[in-house]
């Protein structure tokens, strides 16, 4: 059983370090909201990358890492007197009760679709004129279609088989085609990203994280390059001089690796 009370005090530890840094280090004290974003973000793209390697120690480093940014920004919230970490903990604590009211409430639910789209339905009671004001603008285009797509299917803008997806796919394929022939750059441009929109969407119906899905390709790709890469300095050969052939040989043994 977990112990709440370790917890509670480890916590607490770190806002105590949280205060003492930002009264005595000379780098904590400069620090502001702007000043830290551009790090935050950073910590949580290597935390995505330590999820994805299955890493579980690295994992809990990095966790501590974006907490910290929490407790930071929650210090220099407070320091205005405009919030401090007891309103962020309240603030997800109440939006949490509110949206779940088949756990704390009288509302019933059938699966996990309906408590998304209950989800969506109640985020427009609470003032929102769109279900797309919570997509962040500046999300990276992959995540930023994925959150789009799933949106909009929370309050039943979708199509109903992955068939209808595929074919909408094919279709999108043809239309690029087209314009790649005509040689219309702005053309080819728009029909790329409605083909790479509808993947996507095609990924959110067969249950893959598109973003997951690529990062891994990225990772596959660059661990097998620089196999590549390896195998031709072991050779006293430059890349740029080798062949396709001559390197398709290494890219295969890299493949079983």
């Amino acid at each position: 059983m977990v112990d709440k009370t370790k917890q509670l005090e480890a916590f607490n530890r770190l806002l105590i370090i949280m205060d003492e840094l930002r009264e005595q280090c000379p780098w904590d004290k400069k620090q502001t909201m702007e000043s830290l974003r551009h790090l935050t973000i950073e910590e949580v793209y290597e935390l995505g990358d330590a999820i994805l390697d299955k890493d579980l120690d690295e994992v809990k480093k990095e966790l501590g890492d974006v907490l910290l940014h929490i407790v930071f920004y929650a210090k220099i919230g407070s320091e205005t007197n405009s919030f401090d970490m007891a309103d962020v903990c309240n603030s997800i604590c109440d939006k949490l009760i509110e949206r779940h009211p088949h756990i704390y409430a009288d509302v019933k639910v059938e699966d996990e679709e309906e408590v998304k789209r209950n989800w969506e339905k109640l985020k427009l009671k609470e003032g929102k004129t769109s279900v797309l004001q919570g997509v962040p603008k500046s999300l990276p285009a992959v995540v930023k279609a994925n959150r789009i797509q799933d949106k909009v299917a929370g309050v039943g803008f979708d199509w109903e088989e992955p068939n209808q997806v595929w074919e909408k796919v094919q279709e999108e394929l043809q239309e690029l085609q087209t314009e790649v022939a005509s040689g219309n750059y702005e053309g080819i441009e728009n029909e790329m990203g409605d083909v790479m929109f509808s993947l996507i969407n095609y990924a959110r119906f067969l249950k893959i994280n598109p973003e997951n899905a690529l990062e891994r390709t990225n990772k596959k790709f660059i661990k097998r390059f620089m196999y590549l890469e390896q195998k031709a300095k072991s050779l006293n050969k430059d890349l740029k001089d080798m062949t396709l052939a001559e390197m398709d040989v290494f890219w295969e043994e890299a493949k079983k690796l």
